[in-house]
């Protein structure tokens, strides 16, 4: 039998938003031992990766160690592994590195994945956006292209390496586009010499009728018109039904030739939910948990962020948005501290039914549309254009982990506004053929 005085063993799966949140709400308190593993050594500000693909920002700028993170709190070890199994009732998880990690008390927040509906080899002929690394090959390659469209001579291949094609028109499709835009027309058209930049074909593909269905129609057809008054394409009612090397295919019949396709048009979560041996709630493999967060089958399993599928206690659906995040794993930590106290009153046996039901704080949706214009939906409140802007940025900068972080997205974006021209645009391990 355990040490009822032992500290519990919190074991949190993911440093993302909802994990890292959890692990600093147990933060020096004694009656927990926490281990935190990810397989990165860094928590990532997700919603501004798009800004490291577009040379906006530094990769460092939008990711933290996570030690650095949670130095000062003694009870919390951080390990970087990939878990590839769970044993669910012997209550152990096992990483790639071989190692076992026991716990009393799982927290399953591993987030998500690109998904290609069932396409997977789609994957080889796209670039994706969930991971820094991710950011830096669609700079990578979007700037490669850029230096050997300016070195050809064939029409036909510069046209090919001068298009961007983005699938997918929810907040990252429109996102990027937008910043590849303003990025080539603005701040790159004089750099070179035998082409003309602003004459990059950026293409914003929406198999449904409008983009940011999320949001209202008519904020939907601002960010239209926004985008195409920066000189993107958008096409919507265009469903992708084939990718070949640069090249897409739809259910039409037209095609689309592309030296960079990038595809943000869906999400999955990570395999290991099915892991658990739990049923998943949808085809995209997230889970149904319980209104405390937990899983049905497992009251000590706990799941959070972009895993979940679920509605509140308010019967209001939880996106897959950071502030949600967030909020489940400060939920997660508080259930597990009052469940803590309660093992010392006589509630002890009912202790798993007084559990509380999660509540989301609903803090809107919002989307950058390109320099000065973005949306805001939240409640009642409907803003868009240059004061939805400027509630973009402070809202990011707020979020933003770390003074050091802040202050560089900052500067960095206030020399970018002023000047006009995004300083990270260095192409580090460039193709083969561009290197030679």
């Amino acid at each position: 039998m355990p040490d009822p005085k032992a500290p519990r063993r919190v074991l949190i799966l993911g440093a993302g938003f909802a994990g890292l949140s959890c692990a600093r709400k147990l933060a020096k308190n004694p009656n927990f031992s926490v281990t935190l593993v990810d397989r990165t050594n860094h928590h990532l500000f997700q919603p501004l990766l798009y800004q490291v693909a577009t040379a906006s920002l530094a990769a460092p700028d939008i990711a933290r160690s996570i030690r650095q993170v949670v130095e000062k709190a003694p009870n919390i070890s951080v390990i970087m592994d990939e878990i590839r199994s769970i044993d669910s009732n012997g209550k152990t998880a096992t990483g790639r590195s071989g190692k076992s990690y026991p716990w009393d008390y799982l927290v399953l927040a591993t987030g998500a994945r690109t998904s290609f509906f069932g396409n997977d080899d789609w994957e080889e002929h796209t670039l994706g956006l969930k991971t820094l690394a991710d950011a830096q090959a669609v700079r990578r390659t979007v700037l490669a292209n850029l230096e050997r469209a300016e070195r050809t001579d064939d029409p036909d291949e510069r046209r090919r390496l001068m298009t961007v094609a983005i699938v997918g028109g929810g907040p990252t499709g429109v996102e990027l586009s937008g910043a590849f835009a303003d990025l080539v027309r603005h701040s790159m058209r004089h750099e070179f010499r035998h082409i003309d930049t602003s004459e990059l074909r950026v293409v914003l593909i929406e198999g449904s009728e409008r983009i940011l269905e999320a949001y209202d129609e008519d904020q939907s057809a601002y960010a239209k018109e926004r985008l195409e008054s920066l000189g993107v394409e958008v096409m919507i009612g265009r469903r992708v039904n084939g990718i070949d090397p640069e090249l897409l295919h739809f259910t039409d019949g037209g095609t689309l030739e592309s030296a960079a396709i990038i595809w943000a048009a869906g999400i999955e979560a990570t395999p290991l939910t099915r892991a658990i041996g739990v049923e998943p709630a949808d085809r995209a493999g997230r889970l149904a948990p319980k209104p405390d967060l937990s899983l049905p089958e497992y009251p000590k399993i706990f799941v959070a962020g972009d895993l979940v599928r679920m509605t509140d206690l308010d019967g209001k659906p939880v996106p897959g948005v950071a502030p949600a995040a967030v909020q489940m794993g400060e939920h997660i930590a508080a259930v597990l501290k009052e469940e803590l106290r309660l093992e010392t009153t006589r509630y002890a046996s009912k202790k798993h039914e007084l559990r509380p039901g999660f509540r989301y704080f609903d803090k809107g949706l919002m989307a950058i549309i390109g320099k000065n214009a973005a949306v805001v939906k939240s409640g009642k409140l409907r803003l868009q254009g240059f004061p939805a802007w400027t509630a973009w940025l402070l809202v990011h900068i707020l979020f933003l982990i770390g003074f050091r972080n802040k202050l560089a997205v900052l500067l960095g974006w206030a020399f970018a506004y002023i000047r006009n021209n995004p300083g990270a645009r260095i192409i580090v391990h460039p193709p083969t053929e561009v290197a030679n």
